[in-house]
């Protein structure tokens, strides 16, 4: 039974919420986000990418980033301003891309959960990645970015949740990208009620966000120590997590390109692809269902069918992507460890097809493959097993909004 707690949220006014609110840190790079944030000294983007802000090319990793993130938390506490709820509350969210809605809950998740798995996990987590997050929150003294969490979905809590969004809601604004974001206070004493309902739940999933609960858990254990007084009960000892039911979420597929065919000619390639695959040109760009993958070469689709019984695989095994990878990928590309191979590239579904195509008409990617989209049920189903998803499974839109409410230590 997972914890789930009011916690007092740091939150910006009703007037700068807009301009506050950011695309998390990681769906963007350097570029990107100085475009995002130009003309706006309030975006949280200053403060989850300093970088912005200092020399270009900068290392990311240098003292000089996280004290340039500290200040421009300040001054952004400071003029925003941001101002920190005087009772603990929980906040329901609810956010909207065209005609994909969910409505989740912020809250304070612990980091002992996560520890011992009653948060459960379905990626694996890279250092640098968990240094770079877990020296951010310590230099901040906040968790600024919720995780995203997701979990079996409950008629108590969803009907409380209805309930509460009847009510006029604090924040109400629709982003440049189009997503609607909605945000409730919710009271003290509903939010306890709230609480003990997700107490009864059995588990969180984490959907996305292992880096920044891996780096909880990290802050947590790094805190504890330089306080003498420690009893488990500080606010240390949880962070921002945003809950949602899993029905209500939308996974895009998590497409892939390669910059080269591994010094095979395009006959080659297609002679060794057909070896376990049937390739056959295709009018349309994305897979109609799960079990086939479409790809993307010299300036054709062509459909891609196993023809073999994934059916019959293990629950890894199965995932298209699992069998793009150990078929493909792998014995006729070279890639044998996509985690760290710069011989391929993940693309965010979001960003659709046309860019496949344009990245292989580029001439700096020799193919590219459209998944079809991993199923929430899949990842529970392998979170559960004790499993581990293969990198860049799943894509997961709309992104949660950093900087609209943060929980402070």
């Amino acid at each position: 039974m997972p914890v789930f707690k009011p916690f007092h949220g740091m939150l910006p006014t009703v007037e700068r919420a807009a301009q506050v609110a950011a695309v998390p840190y990681d769906v963007v790079n350097s570029a990107e986000a100085a475009v995002l944030a130009e003309g706006n000294p309030y975006s949280f983007l200053h403060v989850s990418r300093p970088e912005i802000d200092m020399e270009k090319g900068i290392d990311l990793y240098r003292d000089e980033v996280y004290a340039k993130a500290k200040a421009n938390f300040d001054k952004i506490i400071a003029e925003a301003p941001l101002t920190v709820d005087k009772e603990a509350h929980l906040y329901i969210y609810k956010l909207v891309m065209g005609e994909q809605i969910q409505t989740g809950v912020f809250g304070a998740a612990s980091a002992v959960d996560y520890a011992e798995n009653r948060i459960k996990k379905h990626e694996k987590t890279r250092q640098d990645k968990e240094d770079d997050r877990t020296r951010h929150v310590m230099t901040l003294k906040s968790h600024t970015g919720p995780a995203f969490f997701t979990y079996k979905d409950d008629a108590k809590i969803d009907a409380l949740i209805a309930e509460e969004c009847a009510k006029a809601p604090l924040f109400d604004f629709v982003a440049p990208d189009g997503i609607g974001h909605t945000l409730w206070r919710v009271d003290a004493a509903t939010s306890e009620k709230l609480s003990e309902l997700f107490a009864a739940i059995d588990y969180f999933y984490i959907a996305d966000g292992h880096h920044r609960s891996a780096a909880a858990a990290r802050t947590m254990k790094e805190s504890a120590p330089a306080n003498p007084n420690h009893t488990g009960d500080e606010d240390y000892n949880y962070f921002l997590a945003a809950a949602f039911p899993a029905s209500q979420l939308k996974i895009l597929p998590y497409n892939r390109a390669v910059h080269t065919l591994n010094g095979l000619s395009e006959e080659a390639f297609m002679a060794k692809l057909s070896e376990k695959f049937t390739v056959a040109e295709s009018s349309t760009k994305s897979p109609e269902k799960g079990g086939i993958f479409k790809m993307y070469l010299n300036k054709k689709w062509y459909t891609v069918t196993p023809k073999f019984d994934a059916s019959i695989l293990g629950v890894i095994e199965r995932l298209d992507v699992s069998v793009l990878q150990d078929n493909v990928l792998a014995p006729i590309l070279g890639i044998d460890d996509p985690r760290t191979s710069k011989a391929i590239d993940f693309i965010g579904g979001i960003r659709g097809t046309a860019e496949l195509e344009k990245l292989v008409d580029s001439g700096d990617y020799a193919v590219a493959f459209s998944m079809y989209p991993t199923t929430v049920g899949q990842l529970i189903d392998i979170a559960d097993a004790g499993e581990i998803m293969p990198p860049k499974s799943t894509w997961f839109e709309p992104k949660l909004r950093d900087g609209l409410v943060c929980h402070n230590f």
